[in-house]
């Protein structure tokens, strides 16, 4: 399949990126690792008139402890993220979640940005980012503003992201211990996109009880979903077995599963409790 025809522009800086941007306005579409757009192009799922492509702009990739966040730019690829020691150290669930996109060539070639940008209901890094409390800056010849995950992933497709912004910045809180996260994936055999997923992210007290808790589904929804009731179920519990299965038994309450053609609504509501358990279960034994 091909792509229909478009227009083509490499920019040097931010700023000739956000002109070309104001000139094309909805027509344009911006270009990262390009493993999310490029398939739907040839799918005629989108039709841009020209794209946009940062690769040639500097200052859009690599990982940097800012204080008490992690800031890992926007071009930052997927195996930077699975193999960089700062996030293994302290976010492993994150390095989990990037060792598992797609294949090896889409690891080394897609980014953080352009994944979290696409907001394809079926990716793993949103449901990831959530679980996380991660914030996003939105870029624009006007300034900057974050956005926090929660509020940032709309619908199917569809972010916070105005026409005239670039996301250029993915900031992650760190913990003050290294956390116990994880993320708990059931692929299509095929595709390897996300049928059902979980993330967790979980904090513990010396005594062993746990003092805040993010569960978030991924598969189940037009955006990641979280799981407050589990959420309120671990909150100031010692994390026994009883317990975590107990919370991840209420992971899919209040969830309405979008059937597709491999997995009906009541297998993914199944799964999201299967999946669940094992991403709490997953960060509970980290230490």
């Amino acid at each position: 399949m091909h792509p229909a025809s478009f227009g083509y522009h490499a920019p040097r800086s931010l700023v000739e990126a956000f002109g070309l941007l104001r000139e094309h306005g909805e027509d344009a579409k911006v270009l990262a690792g390009g493993h999310s757009l490029l398939p739907a192009m040839k799918l005629r799922l989108t039709q841009p008139e020209v794209l946009v492509d940062l690769r040639h702009v500097s200052g859009l990739s690599g990982i940097r402890v800012d204080g008490d966040t992690l800031v890992i730019g926007a071009l930052t690829t997927h195996t930077e993220v699975s193999t960089a020691e700062a996030v293994r150290r302290s976010l492993p669930g994150l390095a989990d979640t990037a060792s598992v996109i797609g294949d090896l060539q889409v690891r080394n070639r897609g980014t953080m940005g352009g994944s979290v940008a696409h907001a394809d209901p079926a990716a793993d890094l949103p449901v990831t980012l959530t679980a996380l409390d991660a914030s996003f800056v939105l870029t624009s010849s006007e300034g900057e503003r974050t956005v926090a995950a929660d509020e940032f992933f709309v619908d199917f497709f569809t972010t916070a992201l105005e026409p005239h912004e670039i996301l250029t910045a993915i900031r992650i809180p760190l913990p003050p211990s290294p956390a116990r996260t994880s993320y708990a994936k059931l692929p299509h055999p095929a595709s390897g996109y996300v049928v059902v997923s979980a993330a967790a992210a979980l904090s513990v007290d010396d005594a062993g009880a746990c003092t805040a808790a993010r569960v978030v589904l991924g598969g189940v929804a037009g955006t990641p979903h979280r799981a407050t009731a589990a959420e309120a179920a671990l909150t100031g519990q010692e994390l026994t077995p009883e317990v975590m299965t107990a919370a991840a038994a209420q992971a899919a309450d209040g969830i309405d599963p979008h059937a597709d053609s491999y997995a009906d609504e009541d297998y993914k509501r199944h799964m999201a409790v299967v999946y669940a358990r094992r991403a709490i279960e997953a960060a509970a034994a980290r230490a």
